[in-house]
């Protein structure tokens, strides 16, 4: 029995991972905003290096919606004025010429593999 709880306690351990995001921010229209999300472990880094971390934005009443996919790649219909950058574990979304509709609450999201356990952060 206390090898199930050892084996048990090891798993929760080695698979957490935690997220922290930077402040909020404001700007006026046209100026430029950062956010930064730095987590306790290195993201996962795929053979072709491909970083796998996500940005999310999510307005008032709507679902959220994919902004960038393996940290620095705009997803399909996303304006260039979003760009993701970073490696390893701190990754940072800048909106450059901030627009009113820019207005949202932003996430960020990262996998890593970590002792061969899959682990999404939400």
């Amino acid at each position: 029995m206390s090898v199930i709880c050892v084996l048990i306690w090891t798993l929760l351990c080695c698979c957490q991972v935690t997220v922290t995001q930077s402040a909020a921010v404001s700007s006026a229209v046209g100026g430029t905003v950062s956010i930064t999300c730095t987590t306790s472990q290195d993201v996962y880094l795929s053979g072709s290096g491909n970083h796998y971390f996500y940005w999310y934005q999510q307005k008032d009443g709507q679902p959220p919606k994919w902004l960038i996919y393996f940290a620095n790649r705009r997803a399909s219909g996303i304006p260039g004025r979003f760009t993701g950058s970073g490696s390893n574990s701190r990754f940072t979304l800048t909106i450059s010429g901030v627009q009113a509709e820019d207005a949202a609450v932003y996430y960020c999201q990262s996998y890593h593999d970590i002792n061969s356990q899959a682990v999404f952060t939400q």
